[in-house]
């Protein structure tokens, strides 16, 4: 039953991602992105990842943790490609 709630969780957090991916790429700015928290939620799947695989509970709860970090880690290089576009943008103005 727990597990139930933990899909729950991570697939409520993973529909937010592709959102956010979205809205990075087609922002175009890191403005209003904060690379402190998105560096937290990606420890957090990290950590719940390493306490799947210790724990030998590979359930189909441990895919999505995969999926959500991948798209947390791609958000993460959004902000650096723009946060260096908005470099390039003061530079010109």
């Amino acid at each position: 039953m727990g597990e139930i709630f933990e899909l729950i969780m991570v697939i409520c957090f993973g529909l937010s991602w592709p959102l956010s991916v979205y809205k990075s790429a087609k922002s175009r700015t890191a403005k209003g992105k904060s690379l402190f928290f998105e560096v937290f939620i990606w420890t957090g799947y990290v950590s719940a990842i390493i306490g799947k695989i210790v724990t030998q509970n590979l359930t189909y709860v441990f895919y999505f943790y995969i999926l959500n970090i991948v798209m947390v880690s791609i958000d993460i290089c959004l902000y650096f490609r723009n946060r260096r576009l908005d470099a390039l943008a003061s530079r010109k103005a």
